[in-house]
């Protein structure tokens, strides 16, 4: 299988159906596609009814492309992270895994123009943490959920509005950004730097005002961040945490008990906003991306650094704080079903707490004149607690 070869079926996977976000290539399948969230076949011609554990081998040795340092990840450690290219068409972040002795691939379509805030239809938060200065932003959920994009969005709002340099680090880069107000130098994993610890120290020595770490994975990184956060840089990075609560916590968990206090300190100093998010499916097809956003006040530095208690939880905090641009995700879901662009059943499915969200359901549909129940025949028993003769 040659390159060409390889890269007309990425084609016409591509072009099978609208909204293509990945590709999944495993042994035992059919070429199939991810759009809007569920996965579909792809009709080839000659058709591929069931992929041998060959022929996704060679597909998977063709894109890593005798790369050494690939190689090695892939035998040594299970898995490999790159990036390809189909030439006038798309750009893909590819994992190529081993699963039961045989390879698959699964390929994210990345979007080659940067996205905006007012296009995303981000809320008014977002505008507010591109206008920071120092500190840490960490953005939390899934794999796919949408955090790269999100943070590509305030990237660009930084772009088009202040004078300073950028530096990325991304495994891979994703969305490429051009020179405007800001200068942006783009490193990937692999190609410029070997882990994100090494990369972000680099970076204290390149005079960034601005930096973005691609994931916070290990406790050298979180360290780095945030000394760099504390010197006057503005860190951008994620981590794969439930919501804010999970991520301090996550955060604090990384280091040892002796060191916790430390750390919660400097958590407390450094931590500017933290922004979770949930993609969940639209009534008309396609999905929608739900935040929670928790930003820093006196409570919540307080909270960092003793703990969450029955008295004052992260949930709690970002309920009061809604004058301030913070929201949960329960409220945001509630807004989305208000709107109707989920159905009952998917905002109760994504809530956090069900409770919170079926009690802002029933109150929609209490002003809408709706029924809150599906109970029905209900009757007074008149002669309850009567003496029966």
């Amino acid at each position: 299988m040659k390159k060409q070869e390889i890269d007309h079926i990425m084609s016409k996977m591509l072009a099978a159906y609208d909204n293509v976000s990945d590709l999944n290539i495993t042994a035992g399948k059919p070429f199939q596609v991810e759009s809007a969230g569920l996965l579909k076949e792809v009709d080839m011609n000659p058709p591929f009814d069931e992929l041998t554990p060959f022929q996704t081998e060679v597909f998977a040795l063709n894109l890593i492309d005798q790369d050494r340092r690939l190689t090695q990840n892939l035998l040594l450690e299970g898995s490999c992270d790159l990036s390809y290219e189909l030439p006038g068409k798309a750009r893909f972040r590819v994992n190529v895994f081993s699963q039961q002795s045989n390879y698959s691939i699964v390929l994210r379509k990345l979007e080659t123009k940067v996205p905006t805030c007012q296009e995303l239809d981000l809320p008014e938060a977002f505008l507010k943490i591109a206008q920071e200065r120092d500190g840490i932003i960490l953005f939390t959920g899934a794999t796919g959920t949408g955090k790269s994009t999100s943070l590509a969005a305030i990237l660009h709002e930084i772009n088009n509005t202040k004078a300073v340099h950028v530096i990325t680090l991304e495994d891979p880069v994703e969305y490429e950004h051009s020179h405007k107000k800001a200068t942006f130098n783009q490193r990937e994993m692999g190609t410029d730097f070997d882990t994100f610890a090494h990369g972000l120290r680099a970076a204290l020595r390149q005079a960034p005002k601005v930096i973005l770490v691609g994931e916070m994975r290990d406790r050298e990184t979180v360290e780095i961040g945030l000394s760099a956060a504390e010197t006057g840089h503005l860190v951008f990075s994620t981590i794969h945490t439930m919501d804010a609560g999970h991520t301090i916590n996550r955060i604090t968990g990384m280091f040892d008990t002796e060191e916790e206090n430390q750390i919660r300190v400097r958590l407390a100093e450094t931590i500017r906003w933290v922004v979770g998010q949930r993609l969940l499916p639209k009534i008309v097809g396609g999905r929608v991306a739900a935040f929670e956003i928790l930003g820093t006040n006196l409570r919540v530095k307080d909270t960092i650094l003793h703990g969450e208690s029955e008295a004052s939880t992260f949930y709690d905090i970002i309920q009061a704080g809604k004058a301030f641009g913070m929201i949960t995700f329960d409220d945001y879901i509630v807004e989305l079903y208000k709107d109707n662009i989920i159905t009952q059943e998917t905002a109760i499915a994504y809530a956090s707490r069900k409770g919170v969200v079926g009690r802002g359901i029933d109150a929609i549909k209490s002003a809408r004149g709706e029924s809150t129940t599906d109970i029905e025949g209900l009757k007074v028993d008149h002669a309850y607690g009567r003496k029966r003769g």
